[in-house]
């Protein structure tokens, strides 16, 4: 076994499989400590490295390409306190850092682990039901459906439509982009019906605009994680490119493309004659849908 034990957390590997685990110390960021022990299996993993410096080194981690649905989600934007795949080493463990890196090499050629991109998750992800406030409302998955609860503070156009539910198979693409506490984020859930619609985050019934507590905010990578584990892995779009990009299923057809477009506009203009929207925010709302679409 060779383990390394630091304020940031735990790194324990036993020739199959590396269980890193978060830190208790106060420093250690609340994503890291929401997300748990990850058990990392020898075959997701594509280089380890250790990067020493004159107070503290680093361990990181590297994985196969499409192995983590966690990085599929956040596409490497989790910043780096948070990132469970780095650990903070003091300069007087700097040896059994060196060793526990050597260690996962040396197994990493006996076993002849290729570096290529995976075609199937081999990492879990998050357990559900998991469930998330943030600063524009609640998501929550149980592991088949998407459900968005808003805020007080959400915008007009999304307390009018009320919580949106979605089937798991209904979503092809999960978007997240954290909020830095200087630019606001946002987690947004493209659906068959919504794939050519590109309204802003804060007016989007489908997205999350995340622009409160960033500390916070960041816990919804949990969601995005959880539902991008359960959608088609990455290696079966666009003939097997590992580029995260769009389904070519997902485009509907031209008929469907102007169904979705009529629908989207009759549920503006009800909003409007109700008196939900105003004159201008009805007008900026249905010029976003069209060139969305």
């Amino acid at each position: 076994m060779a383990e390394i034990i630091q304020r940031d957390g735990t790194w324990a590997f036993d020739g199959t499989t590396v269980r890193i685990t978060p830190g208790l110390h106060r420093s250690v960021p609340l994503f890291r400590q929401t997300y748990g022990e990850v058990a990392v299996p020898l075959e997701a993993i594509a280089g380890v490295v250790f990067e020493p410096e004159r107070k503290r080194g680093r361990l990181r981690m590297r994985l196969r390409e499409g192995a983590d649905p966690l990085l599929q989600a956040t596409g490497g934007r989790l910043p780096d306190a948070a990132d469970p795949y780095r650990l903070l080493v003091d300069v007087d463990r700097s040896g059994v850092a060196e060793y526990v890196a050597e260690e996962i090499r040396q197994a990493l050629l006996l076993e002849q682990i290729p570096k290529e991109p995976t075609k199937a998750y081999l990492l879990p992800g998050p357990p559900v039901p998991v469930s998330v406030r943030s600063s524009d409302g609640t998501v929550s998955f149980d592991g088949t459906q998407v459900r968005l609860d808003w805020a007080d503070t959400s915008d007009r156009v999304k307390r009018a439509t009320g919580p949106r539910i979605m089937a798991v198979g209904d979503v092809v693409q999960v978007e997240w982009l954290p909020n830095s506490g200087y630019e606001d984020g946002f987690l947004r859930f493209v659906t068959r019906e919504t794939v050519f619609s590109k309204l802003p985050p804060e007016k989007d019934p489908y997205a999350l605009d995340l622009w409160g507590s960033a500390r916070r905010d960041l816990l919804t990578a949990l969601v995005a994680t959880a539902v991008t584990a359960r959608l088609p892995h990455p290696s079966t779009r666009n003939g097997g490119e590992l580029a995260g990009r769009r389904p070519t299923g997902a485009v509907s057809p031209p008929a469907d493309h102007h169904d979705v477009l009529l629908r989207r506009l009759r549920e503006l203009g009800e909003l409007h004659r109700d008196g939900v929207l105003t004159d201008e925010e009805f007008a900026m709302t249905k010029a976003a849908v069209l060139r969305g679409f």
